[in-house]
């Protein structure tokens, strides 16, 4: 579904848009956990929220290396989410704490910026949060609020630069074109320390997957923080603000919050109280074949696959057990896309004796980071356990 038809469908209120879910969402199966929706510029994703929109990717897709625009996953915090961009009147604005103000058009930014590419995960810091014990508040997302892509746009140091960043500057601010739907609830806004914005690794992309950015994700632009939660990656981009002083905002002081220790790792009857800002992604592994409750065959070789992922040092090993933990053995790494990119890795499996298996996999990162077996906090954020699919050998 192009950009057109999508527009046709949307419903303009005022500021922000609606959309108009029930004159365009196909549902399909049934059960919280695999109601499907069709979206604009989508395929069938599983449905969280329809306003605003949550939607999960299937795991069958996570068999690509890079995801497919159309089935990459949504989030998005307001109700008042952009269905309406006219390209010739947007504009980014870069202001605040620098020396000369800027209002940059689409055009210009292709024009007068070199452009730079990266292939990066982007997870929303929830993911897979509905597996958590004792469970939690919060979109209940199984493993599929994560997609890999490959970003292009502009360098957001060459941005800074250029509107000259003043020395002093502390933090600097995003903000993009959704809204909430009361004017008491606070806009999303997000922010990096100065040094973070600077390091040349973070940009403003206007395509994934060398197309524009789905609606849904974030166009025209939307911020990339490589190896940073999505949290960060603030959607529809309009404006950028330095400041010489730390940000203030709900969303950095209240909500995103993770336990100040390594591991997120707090406990129902001692919850922390020294928590900071959800930062970077930990160490994790997906198993994405075989699917849950499939049948293997016995005595057929059969391919076990899945994704290794981190905050940017780069997966050094994933570990396989077929036994439920009893013994591991080391699965092959695929092509190594760069660091921020998700890690393919398959062993092959000849499985002898009938029943019920289950499958585990671990990952470890060049700086020897790994997963544990157990880990929670109240928001069910920064997962990192090692996860396992049970499967029926036949």
């Amino acid at each position: 579904m192009d950009r057109r038809a999508f527009l046709k469908m949307a419903a303009v209120v005022g500021a922000g848009a609606m959309l108009p879910l029930p004159k365009w969402t196909a549902m399909a199966q049934s059960g919280p956990k695999n109601q499907l929706a069709k979206f604009p510029e989508k395929t069938d994703l599983i449905l969280l929220t329809d306003r605003p929109p949550q939607l999960e990717t299937p795991l069958k897709y996570f068999r690509e290396d890079l995801t497919p625009n159309e089935a990459f996953f949504v989030r998005w915090h307001e109700a008042g989410i952009p269905t309406e961009v006219d390209e010739d009147k947007f504009r980014l604005m870069i202001g605040g704490h620098v020396d000369s103000p800027l209002s940059l058009s689409l055009d210009d930014l292709k024009k007068q910026f070199e452009p730079v590419s990266t292939v990066a995960v982007a997870q929303c810091s929830g993911n897979s949060r509905s597996l958590y014990q004792p469970r939690v508040t919060g979109g209940q997302w199984g493993h599929g609020a994560v997609g890999n892509a490959k970003w292009t746009g502009v360098k957001l140091k060459d941005l800074l630069n250029k509107a000259g960043m003043k020395a002093d500057a502390v933090e600097v601010s995003f903000q993009g074109l959704d809204r909430p739907p009361i004017a008491d609830t606070p806009a999303f806004a997000k922010a990096l320390e100065a040094g973070r914005a600077m390091d040349g690794e973070v940009m403003v992309a206007y395509q994934m997957n060398g197309a524009d950015l789905p609606m849904l994700n974030g166009y025209p632009l939307r911020l990339v923080v490589p190896g940073w939660y999505a949290t960060y990656w603030v959607k529809s981009l309009q404006n950028i603000n330095v400041l010489p002083e730390k940000f203030k905002s709900f969303w950095m002081d209240k909500a995103y919050r993770v336990p100040n220790n390594p591991e997120a790792q707090e406990t129902p009857q001692a919850l922390a109280t020294d928590t900071v800002p959800i930062t970077t992604m930990s160490v994790r592994s997906l198993i994405v074949r075989p699917e849950p409750q499939e049948e293997i065959r016995a005595g057929q070789p059969a391919e076990i696959e899945g994704l290794a992922m981190d905050s940017g040092k780069g997966i050094k090993k994933v570990e396989v057990s077929t036994d439920g933990g009893k013994s591991w053995s080391e699965a092959r790494l695929e092509k190594d896309l760069g660091n921020y990119s998700w890690r393919r890795w398959k062993m092959q499996w000849n499985p002898a004796n009938r029943g019920p298996v289950q499958i585990m996999a671990r990952a470890t990162n060049a700086a020897g980071e790994g997963q544990g077996t157990y880990q929670w906090n109240r928001s069910g954020y920064r997962r990192n356990v090692i996860e396992h699919v049970d499967v029926t050998v036949v």
